[in-house]
């Protein structure tokens, strides 16, 4: 039997992929990130499915759950929050399940930096302000950084920063991002998104770390940087437009059009 990664998305029902919906409910045992989803997640599985939460097991101990009821004939689903392709141990899981012989595909969900975007309406890339967003996590209670991708090193280039896991560490990362970006970058800080109790914040670099303590938010909450979040008034860089669906870009040499004849 195949172990199924299914990304979960930022964790509303209605948020998962058609193929994600039909994997839940043709599985025996669902392994689940409770901290991260909402409740209605688990309602695509069956009613007679057994469902786990993760919160208390480590790696092994997961991995060993997967292994014995594969090897039973049974269909595993491991959902991860977001995607598995960030953050999921998706590494770890599978590296333990090639040693076992246990077969394994992957199933991508709406990563929780996009839901939180989407949530307050922004676009990451914006023409002439930044054309790149880093994902990235700060080192705290975690595995170690490599030493070439230090926050400092991502925020000289002002690229669109979404940070994940760092949300007790605010005050620290905006005093490490401020000299690049400057206090009155917006900042926004999404708390599960997409889920009944969603919070969202809105401040600068500057004043962020305040509102978050005021919060007293603690997990599952993903924090943006960078001026493409601003709004109107907030004094960013004019933004362009973008040369793809320009008026004055030639479209007769498009894949498909007709070329012009060669000399």
């Amino acid at each position: 039997m195949t172990v199924h990664f299914v990304g979960a998305g930022p964790g509303a029902a209605d948020l998962l992929t058609l193929r994600a919906a039909a994997l839940l409910g043709a599985a025996d045992l669902v392994l689940f990130p409770g901290t991260y989803l909402d409740d209605e997640v688990l309602a695509h599985c069956r009613a007679d499915a057994e469902t786990v939460d993760t919160q208390g097991l480590d790696l092994d101990a997961m991995v060993a759950l997967m292994v014995e009821a594969s090897g039973a004939g049974r269909e595993v689903v491991r959902l991860t929050s977001g995607d598995p392709s960030v953050y999921s141990a998706l590494a770890e899981q599978t590296r333990r399940l090639d040693a076992a012989g246990v077969a394994w595909d992957v199933t991508p969900g709406v990563p929780s930096y996009a839901a939180a975007a989407a949530l307050v309406g922004r676009e990451l890339t914006v023409p002439l302000v930044a054309q790149s967003v880093v994902i990235t996590r700060p080192q705290a209670r975690s595995s170690e950084m490599p030493e070439t991708e230090s926050l400092a090193a991502f925020a000289a280039t002002r690229a669109t920063l979404a940070l994940h896991l760092g949300i007790t560490r605010t005050r620290e990362l905006m005093a490490e991002v401020e000299p690049a970006y400057g206090a009155a970058c917006p900042v926004v800080v999404v708390h599960r998104a997409s889920q009944p109790d969603e919070l969202v914040l809105r401040g600068t670099v500057g004043d962020i770390a305040d509102r978050v303590e005021a919060a007293g938010l603690r997990q599952a909450a993903v924090v943006l940087v960078g001026w493409a979040l601003a709004r109107e008034g907030d004094g960013q860089r004019a933004a362009g437009e973008s040369w793809l669906y320009s008026a004055g870009r030639p479209r007769g040499s498009e894949r498909g059009a007709s070329q012009p004849p060669q000399d």
